[in-house]
């Protein structure tokens, strides 16, 4: 559990190193026959911004961590992101999209943890 741990703080960092927001951890670990142990899912508002906000989790991940991203898809479009780590899978969606989709609804049984992340609106 502190290696998921580890992997989930670093998938958090590198969300919000790249200001991604409504940042929500889906944890599986009462449901039957899931996929993974966790979710952790994000928005952004563009494009570019999805893009850049994956690299920023596989970077700080494998530097944190020293994980590789198992299978990433989604970045033809980049409007749905996928980064499978084995025990977490990383969702980037464009906001628009994540509210198309409602992951959250769909997997109502897994324990939910909004993370709340505050932005300062001065940039440095």
């Amino acid at each position: 559990m502190a290696e998921t741990q580890k992997l989930l703080d670093a998938i958090k960092n590198g969300m919000t190193e790249k200001k991604a927001k409504n940042i929500v951890k889906m944890d599986f670990a009462n449901t039957l026959n899931s996929i993974t142990d966790y979710f952790m899912i994000c928005e952004v508002e563009t494009d570019k911004q999805a893009v850049t906000v994956a690299d920023s989790v596989e970077r700080i991940v494998r530097n944190e961590t020293g994980e590789k991203v198992f299978h990433k898809e989604g970045y033809e479009n980049a409007e749905w992101i996928i980064l499978d780590y084995f025990d977490v899978m990383v969702h980037v969606f464009r906001s628009e999209f994540r509210e198309s989709y409602q992951l959250e609804d769909l997997w109502a049984d897994a324990e939910i943890t909004n993370i709340e992340v505050k932005y300062s609106s001065i940039e440095n």
